[in-house]
């Protein structure tokens, strides 16, 4: 029997609560009901903004719609680089699917280790990994078939270079993020590039698109840039180029093709080389750009310009004689010399022969302001006003600083460096009437205009001059061309090494033009560091020039000018250095 509880008898009960206990407690309640209330209305009228954003941080995403970039064409609208739509994988690491088999699987399709999956899937951000960037369709739909549990696709654009190696250095690459890193990509980054778009969407937790929300911008994609490179100039040159560096065992080779009317450049060759879709390993050899970063000592090349400034200037004409013997020269405690005794020779002679002794006995009848203000004019010293990255002016030291020796020695191209692009430029000069001329990479639709640096009849009898040192006697016999007429100057310079020259390290060049009366083109070609035996410019760079001189005028539908009968002399010429 349950036993009774008599709570109106218990002490606790039967004593007197205060009244005020009573109301502080309802009061207490009717203030969290208040602020309650003031909070919901905060949150649903006041600070209604605020909180909107919030969500919106949370769901609400921005995409960009990127826009299509640009294409590089040369200048008969051939693609050297272009975009396709390529797929970039991604994953929310914390959703994905850890079936061993499907992820090998995904590696082995990535050309990926599995470590390194593994590894990328172990990210801190367990919202958001990229995989890999821009994977190309096939395998795009083959890791789609996959069906990986957090694995997600994202649409971008890849850049593809059709010359491969042979444009290279001209067209540069984009990064991962499709921006111009080098070459044409980088220096009209923003004319290809265009403006991305953007969509204003709500995603759920899978990154699903859920709705759109507010306005779409729409991209508005890059424009495309025309060259004044002819892809077909270009690749042939690399070609010769690339053959004559492996036959001569030398460390790098250069070539550059300006059309002498407009400036416009037709090709501009390096090798070694790499390839822009696949930049694994590369070195900084294989990237430098060496026609327009490396800069070296002239040598010969230089010798036309001193010449053009003694012929200029009244001092002497082509037939005036020149003694030369006994083939070296006493100056400032130096001793300057000819590979041979060439006894008098007129300064036609000079050129042909290309004779130091007879170059600074020239020079030394100058002003040393003369002799640098026609250097100057002919671009030494300057860096070329061309919209691309990397080109340097080389040196050109005050005349006010020279003394008798240094100005002998820069009369036949020593204490002074250019560029081969500078080099190819400056010989402009003799190609276009005694102008010099600048030189464009962008399709131009007219002949040049340029500064006069020599006359018209200065420039006729140096390219005569130019014609006898690469015919029969000269130093750049084979750089003759079957059925055209071609003139130049071959060069052969010891490189620098610490404070003095190298005895066994050579640069070997040949810079001339084609057909020699009304000059079309003019070919510049370097050859560092042959190590085959032969060294000379005309014997190592004459060939290159001779065969990217044929193959050019041909692709431009210049007639020849001279019977179609072989013109290259056996014979070697040694040239001075």
């Amino acid at each position: 029997m349950s036993r009774s509880v008599l709570y109106a008898s218990s002490p606790l009960l039967a004593s007197k609560t205060p009244v005020w206990r009573s109301k502080f407690v309802v009061l207490c309640i009717a203030a969290g009901f208040a602020v309650l209330a003031g909070r919901a209305v905060y949150v649903q009228v006041v600070g209604n903004d605020f909180f909107l954003r919030q969500g919106e941080v949370r769901f609400a995403r921005t995409l960009e719609l990127p826009a299509n970039r640009g294409r590089v064409l040369d200048r008969n609208g051939l693609l050297l680089a272009s975009s396709v739509s390529a797929q970039s994988i991604w994953a929310i690491p914390e959703d994905v699917d850890r079936d061993r088999a499907k992820l090998r699987e995904l590696a082995r399709l990535l050309e990926m280790p599995i470590a390194e999956l593994d590894k990328r899937l172990a990210n801190e951000d367990k919202t958001f990994v990229w995989i890999k960037r821009q994977v190309d369709q096939p395998i795009a739909q083959k890791i789609a078939a996959l069906g990986i549990k957090g694995i997600y696709q994202r649409q971008e654009y890849k850049r593809q270079y059709p010359e491969g190696e042979a444009a290279a250095h001209v067209v540069g690459f984009t990064n991962v993020e499709d921006r111009g890193q080098e070459g044409i990509e980088l220096a009209f980054n923003d004319q290809l590039a265009g403006r991305a778009g953007s969509r204003r969407v709500i995603k759920d937790r899978l990154g699903r698109v859920v709705e759109d929300v507010g306005d779409q911008v729409p991209p508005v994609d890059g424009r495309d840039i025309q060259l004044s490179i002819d892809s077909k100039v270009q690749f042939f040159a690399w070609q010769k180029v690339r053959d004559a560096v492996v036959a001569n065992k030398a460390r790098a080779g250069s070539a550059v093709v300006l059309d002498a009317v407009t400036g416009e450049v037709l090709a501009l060759a390096n090798y070694p080389s790499y390839n822009p879709s696949k930049r694994q390993n590369l070195t900084g050899a294989q990237l430098r750009n060496i026609a327009l970063t490396d800069t070296f000592e002239p040598g010969s090349t230089m010798k036309p310009f001193t010449v053009g400034l003694a012929l200029d200037s009244g001092r002497v004409k082509p037939d005036t004689l020149v003694e030369t013997g006994p083939g070296r020269y006493s100056i400032g405690g130096f001793t300057i010399s000819d590979t041979h005794n060439y006894g008098t020779l007129t300064v036609q002679g000079v050129i042909q022969k290309s004779s130091n002794v007879g170059t600074l006995k020239l020079a030394l009848g100058m002003q040393p302001r003369e002799m640098w203000e026609t250097f100057s004019q002919a671009g030494f010293g300057q860096r070329p006003q061309i919209h691309f990255p990397g080109a340097v002016s080389g040196r050109l030291r005050p005349y006010k600083t020279w003394k008798p020796v240094e100005q002998a020695t820069m009369s036949y191209g020593y204490g002074l460096s250019a560029s081969l692009f500078q080099i190819a430029r400056a010989y402009t000069v003799f190609a276009h009437d005694g102008q010099i001329i600048a030189p464009t990479l962008m399709k131009a639709d007219g002949p040049a205009t340029g500064v006069q640096v020599f006359s018209k009849r200065t420039a006729d009898e140096m390219r005569k001059m130019l014609q006898m040192a690469a015919g029969p006697g000269g130093t750049g016999q084979r750089a003759q061309t079957l059925g055209y007429s071609v003139g130049g100057k071959s060069g052969t310079a010891r490189k620098q090494e610490g404070k003095g020259y190298a005895s066994n390290k050579y640069r070997s060049w040949f810079v001339g033009m084609a057909p020699i009366e009304q000059p079309r083109i003019i070919v510049a070609v370097m050859i560092d560091e042959p190590g085959a035996g032969s060294f000379y410019g005309g014997t190592v760079a004459g060939p290159v020039f001779s065969e990217v001189v044929q193959q050019t005028l041909r692709m431009m539908g210049v007639q020849p000018d001279m019977a179609v009968k072989p013109q290259i002399v056996a014979e070697a010429v040694e040239e001075s250095f």
